[in-house]
C-alpha cells in the first residue's frame, strides 16, 4: 500500500481500463490536477441537475442508494488498483454524499445549493470531529478500505444537513 502523497496521479487510460475506475474517478472529474475532490463535488452537483427533473424523488433515492452500492465495489477496485487505500483521485465518495445533500435540501435555490456545496466541501476537507473519526476508523484496502472511501463522505454530508437544518429552524 502507498501512501498517497507518493501515489502515482491516474491518467485517462487508467480510467478507461476498467468500469470501476471509470465510476470511482467521477467519469473523468477525479482526473483534475487541482483539488479533485471539488471538481467531483461540482460535477455531482451538475449532474443531479440534470438528473433530477427526469426522477421522482423516491426514484433518486433509488439511484443514490444503487450508486453507494456500486461505489462501493468501484472504490475498492480501484483503490485496490492503484495500491493506495483513499486516493485523492477518487471522487465517487464525493458524488454520492452530494446527490444526498441535494435530495434532502431540494426545492432551493441557487443560494441554498452553493451554501450546501460549501458546507460539505467544508466538512469534507477539514474533517472535524465525527468526519475525522469516520476517516481514521475504516482505513485500509479490500472492502473495508472501499466502505471506508465512501463513509467518511457520508458523515460530512449528514455533518452538512445538521448545519443547514439547525440554520432553517432559527
Amino acid at each position: 500500500m502507498t501512501d498517497t502523497a507518493d501515489a502515482p496521479r491516474p491518467n485517462a487510460s487508467f480510467l478507461l481500463a476498467h468500469p470501476a475506475h471509470f465510476i470511482a474517478l467521477g467519469f473523468g472529474s477525479g482526473l483534475s490536477p487541482v483539488a479533485p475532490g471539488t471538481a467531483g463535488t461540482l460535477w455531482a452537483w451538475l449532474a443531479y441537475l440534470v438528473i433530477q427533473p427526469w426522477l421522482s424523488t423516491a426514484q433518486m433515492g433509488g439511484l443514490i442508494a444503487a450508486s453507494l452500492l456500486v461505489g462501493w465495489w468501484a472504490c475498492t477496485v480501484t483503490a485496490k488498483n492503484l495500491a493506495v487505500a483513499d486516493p485523492g483521485s477518487i471522487v465517487w465518495d464525493e458524488v454520492v454524499a452530494f446527490w444526498l445533500i441535494l435530495w434532502l435540501v431540494m426545492p432551493t435555490g441557487l443560494a441554498g445549493q452553493f451554501a450546501a456545496f460549501v458546507l460539505f466541501r467544508f466538512f469534507d476537507a477539514v474533517k472535524p470531529g465525527p468526519v475525522a473519526w469516520a476517516d481514521q476508523h475504516f482505513k485500509g484496502m479490500g472492502a473495508r478500505g472501499g466502505f471506508g472511501i465512501l463513509f467518511d463522505d457520508i458523515v460530512a454530508a449528514f455533518c452538512s444537513l445538521l448545519v443547514i437544518a439547525v440554520w432553517r429552524f432559527w
